[in-house]
């Protein structure tokens, strides 16, 4: 049976370093201290500092006791995110690396152990902006910052293990549904496979099944049904899960390995006139998430990710995250799964398209975002081209043939900043950055589409309007007004599926791009997750519970000439009443 074995705790941080070629003799004279994963190379200030300042290659070791009863296991290092390359060593030899940031990285090493001794393994990270990595190679609106910022495992396997599991529904909204279960196995041998469906974990601990099916190993990837009858739909009011189980038996009937995954039954689609989740129609409304914070850039925790799909969901109000613009933790992504919040999730990129090793590392990425996540059941769209990117016919059908080879059960989309773009995609998917205040506020879809299909806008307001939380009153509500106004467009149209604004938060960013203070101050929410008043205007939307925010701090000192102006009230409530000095 496998084993997982967490390596977060007790790593040595060398700091930076001048030469890969000569580090191991080098960090004798380097100062160390302990630390703990996540972490980043470098706290930083929260604004006015310079991204070069946590950019160079750094050194992290850590020691672990590998047991003698481990020989003859399959052991694998696995690293879930490290930016923005990595260079491993065991034992003071090299022994893989990675190029992509935002995706996990694995290898097995266990011919590179020594059993029943002390083995160290040593990371260089590299947090510099190397320009075949995507999102970089030009300019770039976010900062990637450095460390191993996500957890580290050690998977300890039979010889003879399952790879991968890929469950999905068909016919979800008949009463007996088809549970599709996709499983890879390490190898051409003989056995037989165990499927089970359970309820919950309690029902899994008592075994009982809702439904099972066994078969013979015949190939090393396998396809199985099951008929699955009175299961719930996963939905945003009732995000239902189960668990389904595949147990590898060897020939003797023995168990050898099992995998869990968490899957829910739901039926996700984009049509010409809108989006329907179960057969019902949803307009979406959303807002885009950077994974970055204040001092510590991407190394939160567990918590920290779960916190910010509770923001999202339970106080935001909102229907839809896209993950821009990269993939993000499994952490976030489970909360999601939990609550009920839906997910595009897209590649790392940014407006700028590489040479041929930065494409395949982006196939690369496309290909591990999808096996990492594809049982989630909160994702419904995949985003297969670089963010804002142009036009370019072999890379992007390749992307998207990638995108249906991992998951044939998913649209897949590719955001872009101008009209007219040529679609190879399932879905459409448009930043309209048209309103300024004045205006509409969102493009009429026939000027934007090159042709009939599903359309989500993914992209509004932002840049068009930064608004600090200590700006004047009148910029603040101006703020809020107009969010207010390509949500109300959005929702009045029957042919746009949805619209997700920019942003929740906001971001560190590059000094070509923010308020001069390395800050986009393009959040509805701050970068602590403190409400702005446009934050107001998606709480407002909320069903569960009364929303009431005033525009106003009603102190005429703040207005010109003391005239207050108009006044609004962002609530969700059926009337409001206003009493001033205790009257009505």
């Amino acid at each position: 049976m496998r084993e997982l074995y967490q390596l977060n705790d007790g790593w040595t941080f060398y700091g930076k370093i001048r030469s890969e070629q000569n580090f191991q003799a080098e960090k004798e004279s380097l100062k160390k201290v302990k630390v703990d994963i996540p972490h980043t190379v470098k706290l930083l200030p929260l604004h006015y500092f310079d991204e070069h300042s946590y950019q160079g290659v750094y050194l992290y070791e850590k020691t672990v006791d590998i047991p003698e009863q481990f020989m003859g296991k399959k052991i694998f290092l696995e690293f879930e995110g490290v930016a923005n390359m990595a260079v491993i060593y065991i034992n003071g030899k090299r022994s893989f690396h990675s190029e992509s940031p935002f995706v996990p990285f694995a290898k097995e090493i266990s011919g590179e152990l020594r059993f029943g001794e002390k083995n160290t393994i040593e990371v260089l990270v590299d947090s510099r902006e190397l320009p075949y990595i995507p999102p970089f190679g030009n300019v770039v609106d976010f900062l990637t910052f450095g460390g191993i910022y996500r957890e580290v495992q050690l998977h300890v396997l039979p010889s003879y293990f399952i790879e991968d599991v890929f469950a999905f529904g068909q016919q979800v909204l008949k009463e007996e549904k088809d549970l599709i279960i996709e499983t890879r196995l390490s190898g051409n041998h003989k056995g037989t496979l165990v499927y089970k469906l359970f309820e919950d974990e309690e029902k899994r601990g008592l075994g009982e099944a809702m439904s099972s099916g066994i078969r013979t190993v015949e190939n090393q990837k396998m396809r199985h049904t099951l008929k699955v009858k009175n299961a719930s739909l996963w939905s945003l009011d009732t995000p239902k899960l189960y668990l389904v189980q595949v147990s590898l038996l060897g020939e003797e009937g023995d168990l050898l390995d099992e995998r869990i995954v968490r899957i829910g039954f739901r039926e996700a689609l984009f049509k010409e006139d809108g989006f329907y989740l179960n057969g019902e129609k949803l307009k979406l409304r959303g807002l885009n998430r950077h994974q970055s914070y204040p001092y510590v850039g991407y190394a939160m925790p567990k918590s920290m990710q779960e916190l910010d799909a509770e923001i999202l969901k339970k106080d935001l109000g909102v229907h839809l995250v896209r993950t821009s613009h990269y993939p993000q933790s499994k952490w976030f992504l489970d909360a999601c799964d939990r609550l009920g919040l839906l997910v595009f999730e897209e590649i790392p990129g940014w407006q700028h398209i590489g040479d041929e090793q930065f494409k395949e590392i982006s196939k690369y990425n496309l290909k591990r975002m999808i096996k990492r996540d594809r049982n989630h059941p909160s994702i419904i769209l995949w985003g297969v081209r670089i963010n804002e990117s142009q036009d370019d016919t072999t890379f992007y059908t390749e992307m998207n043939k990638i995108a249906h080879l991992y998951d044939e059960t998913r649209p897949t989309g590719g955001v872009r900043n101008f009209q007219k773009s040529e679609l190879l995609e399932d879905v459409y998917t448009y930043n309209d950055f048209i309103h300024n205040g004045q205006n509409r506020g969102l493009s009429d879809p026939t000027e934007v589409l090159p042709r009939k299909a599903p359309y989500l806008v993914t992209e509004f307001n932002g840049h068009m309007f930064p608004t600090k939380t200590g700006d004047p009153e009148d910029r603040r509500v101006s703020h809020a007004l107009r969010h207010s106004k390509v949500l109300s467009e959005m929702m009045e149209s029957t042919k746009i599926s949805g619209a997700i604004g920019w942003c929740m938060t906001d971001y560190n960013t590059h000094g070509d791009f923010g308020s001069g203070d390395r800050i986009c101050h393009h959040g509805v929410l701050d970068a602590f997750r403190q409400k702005k008043l446009a934050a107001y205007v998606y709480s407002s939307q909320k069903e569960d519970e009364p929303v009431l925010m005033v525009s106003s701090s009603m102190n005429i000192g703040d207005h010109d000439g003391g005239s207050l102006g108009r006044v609004y009230a962002f609530t969700n409530c059926d009337y409001v009443e206003l009493y001033k000095n205790g009257k009505f």
